[in-house]
């Protein structure tokens, strides 16, 4: 099984990106399915029923979210209404939307599950022990399972991947918006990176306004972020996955600079 994992996606350029590019990559990559990060997909901060149903339409099967899913007014409501997203699985219980999902793929069928990291963000549950009882519960409906770490440290990202080694078939990190050069197979079976990196305007600071993020570093002022501009990029990774043991076989980065794509 082939799968592209699409890094965070910002804002209208990262959507335009998305729709420009999904398509022929499917059928140039023969992808049988592909994720994306879809929490900064509204403006660069959140998303929205229409910004989903567009990621949707281009393309993308299963989509996952962290710390910013809940920057738009109807967030519950998507995440209560749309099967196809899940949210970090180590929000507290009764926290709206799931943190774990299915999807049939051919004969075969891939579980999807997002959690959200705790060293500088918010004081969440454990996501080492919900990681791996949540990859316990999700195979047994299948061998193949991926995770969407959402998190900050590099540290916390790379023992995660340890942690779950043999138990998913892959850990992909999310949220600093900068694809690293460390993917590779833990202990012969899942794959990982650090960080897929952003989909969104290449001329700007992880997805945001140059100028406005250079003014708040420099005077430590609080100046609201705008989604940047220039050229789309498009940080993904593609995944080869054994169907029967679920095992990675592989993970490759891709980074594409693409045409002009309006801003948001």
């Amino acid at each position: 099984m082939r799968i592209l994992f699409i890094g965070d996606i910002v804002g209208r350029t990262g959507r335009e990106v998305v729709q420009g590019h999904v398509p022929r990559l499917r059928e140039e990559r023969r992808l049988d399915l592909v994720i994306a990060n879809c929490e900064n997909s509204a403006g660069g901060l959140g998303m929205t029923g229409r910004t989903v149903a567009e990621i949707l339409d281009a393309g993308v099967d299963l989509l996952t979210a962290g710390d910013h899913v809940w920057d738009r007014k109807d967030a519950a409501e998507v995440l209560e209404s749309e099967r196809r997203i899940v949210r970090p699985a180590n929000y507290p219980s009764g926290t709206p939307g799931r943190g774990s999902t299915t999807l049939r793929v051919g004969d075969a069928a891939v579980g999807l599950m997002s959690l959200q990291g705790r060293t500088f963000m918010s004081p969440l549950e454990c996501p080492f022990r919900t990681g791996e009882r949540v990859a316990a519960e999700l195979s047994a409906a299948t061998t193949v399972v991926i995770c969407d770490f959402h998190a900050e440290a590099t540290s916390e990202k790379i023992a995660l991947s340890l942690y779950l080694a043999g138990k998913v078939s892959a850990v992909i990190g999310t949220h600093t918006h900068v694809q690293t050069a460390d993917e590779r197979i833990v202990a012969g079976h899942t794959a990982a990176i650090t960080d897929v990196g952003m989909t969104g305007p290449s001329d700007s600071v992880i997805g945001m306004r140059t100028d406005v993020a250079l003014d708040r570093f420099l005077k430590l002022r609080p100046r609201r972020y705008e989604l940047g501009g220039g050229p789309g990029m498009l940080n993904a990774v593609v995944l080869e996955v054994d169907e029967r043991s679920g095992a990675a076989r592989s993970i490759e980065r891709v980074r594409l600079l693409c045409e002009e794509a309006r801003a948001e």
